[in-house]
């Protein structure tokens, strides 16, 4: 099993390219089940997540192609479609789920299995089930899979959704645009990456009004055709690597970045004492003057702090002048990085929901364990700036969500390397 080892050795300096967003990518393959005809993805990440999704549309029938060396996805859904998503690879991702509305609304019945992915809370499934059988969809679950029809197809309707899921609010899409009628999604998610979908549905020949609201309308057509659309920048890696001169202090660009897709998190940057200037080509970030401020967070649903950000803000806040109180309000069980944050010499408690963190002058290096995915590269940008030596273990996690990660952060002068087999 893979490590990784990191020096602290003082600021960074250079450009970080910014992949395409992962959570769109995983959105954006399965609409290829809606249609007959070619759908192609540029800027996609290059990520094991991917390759999941690439592997589970491939045992539906979908042929898709990798090409320039991974950052295009050639895709087509031409032959016989096969319903049954099955657990040997569903378990591995959550958003395997996400193939559930599209086979309903291209076959009229489907079979998936329950999802997995990291362990950092319940994430129900009834959300998508309710969604879809505003549509008309019969559900059941037998056996650890979801047992889905639609007997006389999907028709159009008003649903409200008791909580903003952003995977519900894509599977209600996908499904949506097939079916007869006119759909309305009320309490629907509003991150960038809904928005990119419905953007990448719409050239396909959906008609999609609203996203990036929390009221999206879709009137369903008879059938969509092919299409060819660019991945949406990774809000989340863009914020990770935004924190990378926020820890170590220097200047690095992040190539491709948008203050749009991060207005809130860089909001707090600047409450903490950071810079980030837009650029013509990204954004550019730099520590201001002296030490860290203190800031408090909380996280829920876009617009607002982004809930994959927490894990790093709390590895920037570690060392901060004064006392920071995160509060998460979107997943249970995602602070199993602060005990990890503990042996390297930070103060925090967590109680529920909260974790407060006391700022101390420096971290210091240890052998650390990652948790989940986000918890995994906190503890790289923790060792950074930490004294000495910390080598993270566990980082399969890692490299579902970010491409290259020791390659972007060596360009801007980090001492990191990969240890196989470690």
């Amino acid at each position: 099993m893979d490590s990784i080892l990191v020096r602290g050795n003082g600021p960074l300096n250079g450009q970080i390219p910014i992949a395409g967003a992962k959570n769109a990518c995983l959105a954006l393959m399965p609409a290829t089940l809606l249609s007959d005809e070619p759908l192609t993805l540029t800027n996609a990440p290059r990520l094991s997540d991917i390759r999941t999704m690439t592997q589970l549309l491939a045992s539906l029938g979908a042929e898709v192609s990798s090409l320039q060396d991974g950052k295009v996805l050639a895709m087509s859904s031409h032959s016989e479609i096969n319903p049954v998503a099955d657990y040997d690879i569903v378990r591995k991702m959550r958003a395997s789920n996400l193939v559930l509305g599209p086979l309903l609304a291209r076959l009229g019945h489907a079979v998936v299995s329950l999802p997995g992915g990291c362990a950092i809370g319940a994430r129900p499934m009834d959300i998508h089930v309710d969604a879809l059988a505003a549509l008309g969809a019969e559900i059941e679950l037998r056996e650890g899979y979801l047992h889905a029809k639609a007997p006389g197809g999907l028709k159009g309707a008003v649903h409200e959704m008791r909580f903003a899921s952003v995977g519900a609010t894509e599977n209600f899409l996908m499904a949506a645009s097939l079916a007869k009628g006119t759909s309305v999604l009320r309490n629907a998610a509003r991150e960038p990456e809904i928005v990119d979908l419905a953007r990448c549905l719409r050239k396909m020949g959906a008609q999609i009004a609203g996203e990036g609201t929390s009221e999206i309308e879709i009137q369903g057509v008879d059938r969509l055709h092919g299409a060819t659309h660019p991945v949406v920048t990774d809000r989340i890696e863009l914020g990770t690597y935004m924190l990378a001169p926020a820890i170590c202090g220097g200047e690095v660009e992040c190539l491709g970045g948008r203050l749009e897709l991060v207005e809130s998190f860089a909001e707090k940057l600047d409450a903490a004492g950071i810079a980030v200037e837009e650029t013509a080509t990204g954004l550019k970030v730099r520590r201001k003057n002296g030490r860290i401020r203190a800031v408090d967070v909380v996280t829920e649903p876009f617009p607002g702090f982004p809930t994959d950000l927490q894990a790093q803000i709390m590895a920037l806040l570690c060392t901060a002048d004064g006392t920071s109180v995160l509060e998460e309000k979107i997943f249970e069980n995602r602070f199993m990085h602060a005990p990890e944050l503990v042996r390297m010499g930070a103060q925090i408690e967590v109680h529920g929901g909260h974790a407060t963190v006391h700022g101390v002058e420096r971290l210091k290096g240890a052998r650390v364990m990652a948790t989940d995915l986000r918890a995994s590269v906190s503890l790289i940008l923790a060792g950074l700036a930490a004294e000495g030596e910390t080598i993270v273990s566990r980082v399969y996690h890692l490299d579902r969500g970010y491409e290259r990660v020791e390659e972007k952060l060596r360009a801007v002068g980090a001492q990191i390397e990969r240890i196989t087999g470690e």
